[in-house]
């Protein structure tokens, strides 16, 4: 779907006909309202008034239906025929005259079962049997709807077009020790980039100045900063928020996770979920239909009742067709869905497809990978014991590791604070086992329980017990202590996992980690079943067991080796401000700020959006059921049947708008 607000064409084109997904792709029908200015750039209430403003032609109409009324049915003053009939012709071209042009187009096109056609047809109907003020006033009515419709859709996409305009126009690259603005797109690979302080990244790179902070809220959909250090990724999309940062550029523009996004949220709207799918289906049925069944109203009387009467029995007919119009069904479902999308993005997920908003909504367990998905994914200094003062264990240790660039020796070098460290002599890095060397003068080791082993030094045998990764120190032959390393658990994995319990769905988690680790991560996040020590090729297994076992399957992951686990299951789901580029591609779902209580929301969020488009399809079908019926035996009049299918399409209009509005 083409997010592009320049052309607010009427939704309702193809309704009848099927083609419910062309909201602004369709030409022939603009109804005078395509606007020069792009409303993604205003507020609600500026756009909205453009929209209004654009329908003067309408308001004029229904001025002079108002005028009339008063005069006739307040007033009591009766007009001269023809000047009624002048008044209410006036009106009607006013308010219908594109529709009357566009039903005549796709009439000559061999498209005669639409919705123009049908209120042309029972507008001049009205004509014919002389109800002229019923007749302009079922124009005019329909076209309010569709004014509220449009005004609907234009926040809608509003609510996804916030994401489009954060891409910048220009970016200064420096060039030759000059600052120059060049397009995005003209920037290489490798070039510097200098982003000012309110600016917006426009690649992704990494920080070369000694750190920033970033307003993130863009990608991850949370306002909270971000502070970035030097050799830290920025992404484009970011806002520097305290000074001027310089970034050496790692991604063509076309190629920054940004841009990949908003081809996803752009590409979104064009996967019809299995309910917009069979109205579709059922349109192609319903709409002819419809047609004979009206046709059958006026001609077959004729046959039966003995004081038949044309003009009563065509005005029967008349009610039945405006009540019958499916608008309200075909437009306010993928509104519906629309509305999910926008919400989910707000939240800080990519949801890819409506498809993807009713798949979510069935799943019953999760299974999810575990580094970098319920845990941070960085080392980090969890517990520091030692046989010596701590400062100067640290100090000594971390000297020695200071020559390793392994991610165990970074983050024990990262446990240092502001201690300083002194440089180390006579480094050897025994692989597998750990490293060798001298500080201050003293033979230092420092590794795994193979390093101290191997070189006959005795430490206590419970250290054995632990499942973390340890870094044992040893100074001049003699045990000294150890750092217990270990990845972070997130801060709302547990909250993740308790939320998705409470929706009836249970968590697995997979890890190529060892089998003691997972077991205690799952056993801290109340994960009953879990498995470690995992290749791909074992998770893709599991997951297809779980599948021959009737399960709906969500995959959650973030690595390359997640992939193809993620395309096997039913609802494949990334991490996507660390994930990486594969899985994102991958995936169907894509959490931006990595927080895995997002998956219970979007879950939420697709339950949402199910039940408010069961709502409209009872809703519409109950109340258009009734009032056919009722015309179709003379009770219902035009007034009540244009009322009813108006004000149906517009209940289920404002309640798919309602979704945008939800608290998650």
């Amino acid at each position: 779907m083409k997010l592009d607000e320049n052309t607010s064409t009427h939704t309702h084109d193809d309704c009848c006909s099927a083609k419910t997904d062309t909201h602004s792709k369709h030409n022939d029908h603009s109804h005078d309202h395509d606007h020069d200015h792009d409303h993604g750039d205003h507020s609600h209430g500026s756009a909205d008034a453009g929209i209004l403003k654009s329908r003067w032609m309408l308001w004029l109409s229904l001025t002079i239906l108002a005028v009339f009324l008063v005069l006739t049915y307040v007033l009591k003053i009766e007009l001269p025929r023809t000047v009624e009939i002048g008044l209410m012709l006036v009106a009607y071209v006013l308010a219908g005259n594109k529709t009357v042009a566009l039903a005549l187009r796709k009439a000559s096109r061999g498209d005669f079962f639409n919705e123009f056609t049908l209120m042309t047809i029972a507008t001049f109907g009205a004509f014919y049997i002389g109800e002229f003020s019923e007749g302009v006033a079922v124009m005019i009515f329909y076209e309010i709807g569709e004014l509220f419709q449009d005004i609907a859709v234009s926040r809608s996409k509003r609510s996804i077009k916030a994401l489009l305009d954060i891409r910048p126009d220009t970016v200064t690259v420096l060039r030759d020790d000059k600052a120059l603005q060049v397009t995005p797109d003209a920037v290489r690979i490798g070039e510097k980039i200098l982003v000012k302080a309110g600016e917006k990244v426009a690649l992704d790179g990494e920080m070369l100045s000694a750190s920033g902070t970033f307003n993130t809220a863009a990608l991850t959909g949370e306002p909270k900063p971000q502070i970035i250090e030097r050799g830290e990724k920025a992404l484009a999309g970011m806002i520097a928020i305290d000074k001027s940062v310089e970034i050496e550029v790692q991604a063509l523009f076309r190629d920054s996770k940004l841009s990949r996004i908003l081809e996803m949220v752009q590409e979104a709207s064009a996967r019809k979920a299995p309910t917009q799918l069979l109205i579709s289906r059922l349109a192609r049925i319903y709409t002819p239909a419809v047609f004979l069944l009206a046709l059958l109203i006026i001609v077959i009387p004729a046959l039966f009742v003995a004081d038949y009467n044309f003009d009563q029995w065509l005005y029967r007919g008349m009610v039945f067709l405006v009540i019958a119009c499916p608008c309200a069904l075909t437009i306010s479902i993928p509104l519906g869905y629309f509305g999910g999308i926008g919400l989910a993005s707000r939240n800080g997920i990519l949801v890819k497809g409506a498809n993807f908003l009713d798949v979510i909504t069935k799943i019953d367990t999760v299974v999810s990978d575990k580094t970098g998905t319920l845990t941070k994914g960085v080392f980090q200094v969890q517990k520091i014991e030692s046989n010596i003062a701590k400062t100067d264990f640290i100090r000594i240790a971390a000297s020695l590791e200071s020559y390793s660039t392994h991610p165990v020796a970074k983050a024990v070098v990262a446990s240092v604070g502001d201690i300083a460290l002194n440089k180390p002599t006579d480094v050897e890095e025994i692989a597998g086992h750990g490293l060798k060397g001298k500080v201050d003068g003293r033979d230092v080791l420092a590794g795994n329980s193979k390093l101290l082993d191997k070189h006959s030094v005795t430490y206590p045998a419970e250290l054995a017990s632990l499942v973390e990764t340890l870094v044992m120190v040893a100074i001049d032959n003699n045990y000294a202590g150890y750092f217990l390393i270990a990845d972070e658990i997130k801060d709302d994995a547990a909250q993740a996992v308790g939320e998705l319990k409470s929706l009836g769905i249970s968590t697995i988690m997979l890890s190529g980690d060892k089998e003691a680790v997972v077991k205690k991560v799952a056993g801290e996040l109340g994960i009953a079943q879990s498995y470690g020590g995992l290749l791909p090729e074992d998770k893709v297994r599991i997951v297809q067991e779980l599948k021959d076992q009737g399960r709906r399957i969500a995959f959650v992951g973030d690595g390359v080796n997640d992939a193809p686990v993620i395309a096997l299951a039913d609802t494949g789901i990334a991490m996507g401000a660390l994930g990486s580029d594969a899985t994102i591609e991958t995936a169907d779902i894509v959490i931006q700020n990595d927080q895995p209580s997002r998956i219970a929301a979007a879950v939420r969020i697709g339950k949402i959006t199910k039940s408010v488009v069961y709502q409209n399809i009872s809703l519409a079908m109950g109340v258009k059921v009734a009032v056919m019926a009722l015309g179709a035996g003379g009770v219902a009049t035009l007034w009540e049947a244009v009322f009813a299918d108006v004000g149906v399409a517009l209940l289920a209009i404002l309640n798919a708008y309602r979704i945008q509005g939800r608290k998650i």
